[in-house]
């Protein structure tokens, strides 16, 4: 049987929920632009470090805190803007945390303000019989799916291929949101330089396929 909560948790995080999540790219495009992203074994190594040491760790850290029952979710929507390393980075996860908001809101009969992204997720899973570690590695994986469908549509990269990465990719979702469980507020810090100055170069970049 499934577990209550997590069919309304993989809706939630399905490419069809209205997200608009198809449009940004978190900097991929500016990196596939830069010949820092080529082909498959690239894209994976990217995505490995973002999730594991760039903003896919930080956001499950978020996440698990905003799950808490009496989580300050107000501080935990201003630090996820500060880490933020760019305009663009930041309208991300405030847009797709609104969008969500807006949806989950008119889904059910308790409101959810609008929050940045990891942590309006973390906030509306409080309500869903599913751990923290599930709940953040559904999360990790859906935004790894979003990523390498950037550089399936823009390296380009097969579908199949895309599914490789994905799969290759999945031991690691796992590790990291098992870590995101047990780290606190001051443990969060990032260390994907390249992923961040690409982040920034794309706010620039003359023709543009994704937001971000």
């Amino acid at each position: 049987m499934t577990p209550p909560g997590l069919l309304a948790l993989v809706q939630w995080l399905s490419p069809s929920f209205p997200t608009g999540a198809y449009a940004y790219g978190h900097g991929l495009e500016a990196a596939i632009v830069a010949g820092d992203i080529s082909d498959a074994g690239s894209c994976h190594d990217w995505l490995a470090e973002v999730l594991r040491c760039g903003s896919g760790l930080s956001d499950a850290v978020l996440l698990c805190h905003a799950m808490a029952p009496r989580a300050d979710l107000d501080g935990l929507a201003d630090l996820a803007e500060a880490l933020a390393p760019g305009a663009e980075r930041r309208r991300e996860t405030r847009e797709m945390g609104h969008a969500f908001a807006r949806t989950v809101s008119a889904l059910s009969d308790t409101p959810l303000p609008p929050l940045p992204y990891p942590v309006a997720v973390g906030a509306a899973a409080r309500c869903l019989a599913v751990d923290p570690a599930t709940v953040a590695g559904l999360y990790l994986a859906a935004f790894a799916a979003n990523l390498v469908q950037v550089a399936v549509r823009f390296v380009p990269l097969g579908q199949t291929e895309g599914q490789a990465i994905l799969a290759r990719l999945h031991p690691l979702i796992e590790a990291v949101a098992a870590r995101a469980t047990g780290m606190v507020l001051e443990d969060i810090g990032t260390a994907t330089l390249r992923a961040d100055l690409a982040s920034l170069a794309h706010e620039t970049l003359e023709t543009r396929i994704f937001r971000t």
